[in-house]
Parts: C-alpha cells; sequence; structure tokens
C-alpha cells in the first residue's frame, strides 16, 4: 500500500455532474478498493505495480490553494468528491476534507457530499455552520459478507446506516446512493433496502446502474470468479440496458410502496 503527500495547482474542477457545478478531490486513488469503481477507467495512468485500492495521494496543500480559488469564483454547488471518497481512512490523519469544509463554510457554499465512510459524523460541527448542506452515503447491498468482497476496505452496512440516522438526527439533508445497482447482491434486497431508507429518514434515495467499462468488468469478474463464480456468467448477462431498465420500474414500485423519494441517473 502507498500512501504519499503531494501538492496540487487547483482544487475547484468545474464537473458535468448534473446539479453540480464544482467538484473537490482531496485525494488520488482511494483505499476502499471497491471491485466495481469505475474511477480507474479514467485515469490515464496509475502507480506502477500496483492494484486500485492499493495508493492514495493526499493533497496536502488543498485547503490552502482552495482559500485562494473561492476569492475569485462565484457560488456554486460543490460535490465533495467525484473521483475518490472524502472520507477514506487516511482522512483521519490528514483531515483535507475537514479542512476543505471549514474554508467552504466561510463563503457558505452549497455542498453535497458522497462517502461510504461513518468518519463523514466526525464533521458534524462544520456541516452545521452551512446552510445548504447534503450528505449521502453509498450502499448498495445488504449482504455484509458480499461488502467484504465487494467493497474490501470500506466501513460495514451497519454503520452507514447508523451514519445516516445520526446526520439526519443532527438536522442535516440525507441521501442514500443506490449505486450501483449491483445484479444479485443490490436486487435480491430492494425491498429491505428501501425499509432501512425509510427507517433511518432519508429525504431520497439516488440509483445508477453498474458501469462496465474499460477494465472495470475485467477487475470485477476477478472477484466474482473468486468469490462467487457460479454468478459469473448471469451477473454479465443481466448488466444490458434492458435490464436496468426493467429494475428501475421495480425500484420505483418499491420506493412508492415506502414512501421514499427517489432519483435515477440513468
Amino acid at each position: 500500500m502507498l500512501v504519499k503527500s503531494v501538492y496540487c495547482k487547483t482544487v475547484l474542477c468545474r464537473s458535468r455532474i448534473y446539479g453540480v457545478d464544482y467538484a473537490i478531490n482531496p485525494y488520488t486513488g482511494c483505499l476502499h478498493g471497491c471491485a466495481y469503481c469505475y474511477v480507474p477507467s479514467t485515469l490515464k495512468r496509475l502507480p506502477k505495480n500496483l492494484e486500485w485500492g492499493q495508493y492514495v495521494f493526499a493533497k496536502i496543500n488543498a485547503p490552502h490553494v482552495l482559500m485562494k480559488e473561492v476569492r475569485r469564483i462565484g457560488k456554486g454547488y460543490v460535490l465533495l468528491s467525484s473521483v475518490t471518497d472524502p472520507y477514506q481512512p487516511v482522512e483521519k490523519v490528514y483531515e483535507l476534507t475537514r479542512r476543505t469544509l471549514e474554508v467552504l463554510s466561510r463563503k457558505d457554499f452549497p455542498i453535497v457530499i458522497l462517502t461510504k465512510s461513518d468518519l463523514v459524523t466526525r464533521d458534524l460541527d462544520i456541516l452545521k455552520k452551512f446552510s445548504n448542506v447534503e450528505v449521502g452515503l453509498t450502499i448498495t447491498t445488504l449482504d455484509e459478507k458480499a461488502r467484504e468482497v465487494l467493497e474490501p476496505k470500506a466501513p460495514p452496512i451497519k454503520k452507514r446506516f447508523e451514519a445516516l440516522y445520526e446526520l439526519k438526527q443532527a438536522g442535516i439533508s440525507t441521501y442514500a446512493f443506490l449505486g450501483p445497482l449491483l445484479p444479485f447482491f443490490s436486487e435480491n434486497y430492494l425491498e429491505d433496502l428501501f425499509k432501512k431508507f425509510r427507517e433511518v429518514g432519508v429525504d431520497r434515495v439516488m440509483v445508477d446502474k453498474l458501469n462496465i467499462r474499460g477494465d472495470i468488468w475485467k477487475r470485477l469478474k476477478n472477484v466474482l470468479e473468486n468469490n462467487y463464480p457460479s454468478l459469473v456468467k448471469e451477473f454479465k448477462k443481466r448488466t444490458t440496458n434492458k435490464y436496468y431498465l426493467a429494475l428501475k420500474n421495480e425500484v420505483m414500485k418499491i420506493a412508492f410502496k415506502n414512501a421514499v423519494k427517489v432519483d435515477f441517473c440513468y
């Protein structure tokens, strides 16, 4: 595993994600090592002899650079983060996300956070300073064994639900990100997932399909073959647009039954 401090020239990046103006990624790489992650397919190069999930570069001057940038730009929605998890384990040491939020809070930028980590609750004191803030946690399954296989270094599912509940009780707008929507692992738990989303009081659920472009399927297939060999063939067959359109209708019915607002990214 490689953890390295680096310097950056810019922090705020224009985002093409709908509803978001800027993205901030305090880290390059992510130690959660999720098998289905799309990010490696977007990178021009990876560190030699290291797989996705084995390295992270911490942009140690990011808060300082951001202080200069916010002085000369207009307010806009800021996403933390688009190609890394802002609360991955190294955040406990570097606190780059926390310091970045402190900078944004002084100008009261509207922010959206997406993470898999309950560490986000550490920063409730800062989050409460924003007049417009939404925090989401990614939850793709209720199967903890599958979580250990597909999201090996991410926090347990139970901790993520607890974080959503704590945030909501503190008056923060919350959402669950059911993405990617995985054949078998998400599909088999939809009813119970939405019951849990309702119980913790999320304001909405965002749903996205699995992207298997580039090397994504190669990495995911390898993980499935080593842990769920009998599912590999059928799993791949279910990653079609036809499958996801049919599943979209099912998700809408379940969300309606549980009185949970749902938005789709596909």
